[in-house]
Formats: C-alpha cells, sequence, structure tokens
C-alpha cells in the first residue's frame, strides 16, 4: 500500500510517529530506514515530540535510587513511568547526570573497584543513555596524570549534525593559570583538542549545566574577586556547540553582585532562566528569565515565597513546558518533599513523592531516535 502514497506524503506522516513505532519501521524497507536514521529527520521529527520530565531520587525508608518519568502534558503527574537503569550507568560509582539534551542523558563517574576511587586516576567514565530507544554509549575520559588541576564537563547535541558532543574544561593554577579544553564527538568516537577562544581567567562553575538551542550554559563566578575581597563578579559561561567556541554572558548587576552559591541556572522550554535566592536557608527563590537572548536582558517573573509552615527550604529543580517550577520542600527529619508551585494561585501541590533531602534531580527531556544508528 505504500507504493502508492508519495514518499514524500510518507515522511510527512512518519514526522509525527512515536519513536517506538519508528524503531519498528526501520526494518520495513531500506528506503525508510534510511529516512529514519537521516540527521535532518531525526531533528525535525523531534520538534513534534512531547517533553518528559525525568526525575532521579532516593527513597527515604528503601534508601534505594529511583528514576521516574512524567509525560508532561494535561494529564501531569499522573502519566508516570518507572525507568530501569541500564547496567553501564549501574555500574558507574558515584554517578551524577551532567545534564540532557536532545532525548539523551549524559551520566558521570567512574568505572573500576569502589578501593580506587579516592585515586580516581584513569576510572572516569561518561554515559549517554536515550531512555526511549533504551541504547547507551560509554565513553572513557582522557587520563589525567597531573592532579593540580580542576575539570568541568559539558553535554549537548549539536542541532545541525545531531551528533553528542561533550567538552571537557580543564584549569590548571600551580605556577600560572591555562586552561585546556577538548572534545569528544560520537561520530567521531575521538577526543581531540581545542586550540582557540578558550576562557582567557579563572572561573568557578557552580550546579549544572542548561542546553539551549546550541548553547551549553553554566553559571560561574570570578573567583578572585573573592580572594581579595571584591565585590562579586557572577556570569554565565557559555559554550557554542556547533562552532565550539566558548562566550561570556553578562548578568544585570543584580544577579552580577549576588552571592554564587545563591544562584542557579535553568531553563523554561527553550528560554534561560536564573533562579536566584533570598539567602542561605532559601525561604525564596526569584525566578529571571533572558529576554529573546539577548545579554543582561534578565526579566524577573515572579518570586516563589511564603512555603508551608513546616518547610525548612525550598529548592527550584527545573519547570514543567507550562512555566511552573518543579520544586524540592525540606522538612525537619532530613526528608524532602515534591511539589509544583502555581505562580498564578501561590500555591503548591503535592505529586506524592517523598526523598531524602537533596537527592532529587529533575532533568527535562523529548524521545527522539538520536544514537539509533
Amino acid at each position: 500500500m505504500s507504493d502508492r502514497i508519495p514518499f514524500h506524503i510518507q515522511e510527512e506522516i512518519m514526522k509525527r510517529l512515536p519513536v517506538k513505532s519508528l524503531v519498528q519501521f526501520r526494518s520495513v524497507c531500506k528506503e525508510w530506514k534510511s529516512l529514519i536514521d537521516n540527521s535532518k529527520f531525526i531533528a525535525v521529527h523531534s520538534v513534534t515530540q512531547q517533553q518528559h520530565l525525568l526525575l532521579r531520587y532516593e527513597d527515604p525508608v528503601e534508601k534505594s535510587e529511583n528514576y521516574v518519568s512524567f509525560v508532561d502534558d494535561d494529564t501531569f503527574p499522573q502519566r508516570r513511568f518507572v525507568h530501569t537503569l541500564p547496567l553501564s550507568v549501574k555500574l558507574l560509582l558515584g554517578s551524577t547526570i551532567v545534564g540532557s539534551s536532545y532525548g539523551l542523558l549524559c551520566f558521570r563517574g567512574h568505572s573500576g573497584k569502589r578501593e580506587d576511587l579516592w585515586t580516581k586516576l584513569e576510572t572516569e567514565t561518561v554515559v549517554l543513555w536515550n531512555p526511549s530507544i533504551r541504547k547507551t554509549i560509554t565513553i572513557p575520559m582522557p587520563n589525567k596524570f597531573n592532579k593540580d588541576h580542576e575539570t568541568d564537563l559539558g553535554f549537548g547535541v549539536c542541532p545541525v549534525t545531531i551528533d553528542p558532543k561533550i567538552v571537557e574544561i580543564t584549569q590548571f593554577h600551580k605556577t600560572s593559570y591555562h586552561c585546556e579544553a577538548k572534545v569528544y564527538t560520537v561520530s567521531s568516537g575521538k577526543w581531540r583538542n581545542l586550540t582557540s577562544n578558550l576562557p582567557s581567567k579563572q572561573f568557578r562553575i557552580f550546579w549544572a549545566q542548561v542546553v539551549v538551542d546550541r548553547f551549553i550554559y553554566w553559571c560561574a563566578f570570578d573567583p578572585m574577586t573573592i580572594e581579595n575581597e571584591l565585590p562579586n563578579h557572577n556570569f554565565i559561561m557559555l559554550f557554542d556547540i556547533t562552532n565550539e567556541n566558548f562566550g561570556v554572558v553578562e548578568l544585570p548587576d543584580r544577579l552580577r553582585r549576588h552571592s554564587p552559591s545563591q544562584l542557579c541556572i535553568s531553563k523554561v522550554r527553550e528560554s534561560l532562566v536564573m533562579l536566584e535566592y533570598d539567602s542561605f536557608v532559601k525561604r525564596a527563590c526569584g525566578v529571571w528569565m533572558m529576554e529573546n537572548g539577548v545579554e543582561k536582558s534578565f526579566t524577573k517573573r515572579f518570586t516563589v515565597m511564603d512555603p508551608p509552615y513546616w518547610s525548612k527550604s525550598i529548592t527550584t529543580l527545573g519547570f514543567r513546558k507550562s512555566g511552573q517550577p518543579i520544586m524540592e520542600l525540606e522538612n525537619a527529619h532530613e526528608q524532602s518533599e515534591l511539589v509544583v508551585y502555581e505562580p498564578y494561585a501561590e500555591r503548591f501541590d503535592d505529586i506524592g513523592i517523598y526523598a531524602i533531602t537533596e537527592s532529587f534531580v529533575v532533568n527535562s527531556y523529548i524521545e527522539t531516535l538520536v544514537l539509533l544508528g
């Protein structure tokens, strides 16, 4: 029957199909397989997919680590699915999630024996996981023999080539400051050095990264201002995934001078967001959004405040596509509750999930075909 339908019509139909169906359709014929594996088709298909929210947390009773995803639509939070981690992620020791991009999650940890962890030599590993098609890729990190360094990672998928990339930034301080950077692309399967347009001055990255369009963003600050007792200088460090250049986004004075530990970076859909906490205790959180990607043009949208009386602190973990913050409310018993804040009604809605304090992690993702080929 497909022979009687023009191929361009078949393509338009397949752009709207779920990932699981397309994985099966690859075996129908060579033409369909070639289309579904094409990077341009994968990019266009990704735009049509519904956002999901992946939640990672430690159960306070069973002391187990859990992964649950929610469909971010009108049914939220009813449609939820429990994920079983792939073996390659389970084998990582001390794993953390670097970030998510185009439906992939990037895990960082150590492989090898647990007693070797203290050395952190030749054991650091990255695993890329596509939960939609249940495929992973394990990537060994470059060896580091000089211990006098600080290393930060970034992860994102190039929106032009749909090629996943990992960037490693290493800063050395022992004699004089200098910075090195390496990039790994899945298509090449190799690490290579970046030699131009590297960061020229010291910085410290705190909290997690965010990917918006072709940029990886980190919240950063100038450590020399603290060491020299000067006013704080916070800024946003960025890495362009397409041309592999670094850059800096300056913040409005209020955010630039704020305590670095009370700032965090996030995103709502494809807009960059800065979170401004009132103090170390975190009883209120201001939400600032970048306007049209213009430097310094952050507008304060609302403030999350007046949490329940029993809450010690609040932490914004991420955002729904509708713009509602997903938050952790900590109680007095080293446990936390997951809630969604409704900014217009100024209301906290309980999701019914409890965890060990500070174990909640939320990452948004879409179902994609990246890593399928």
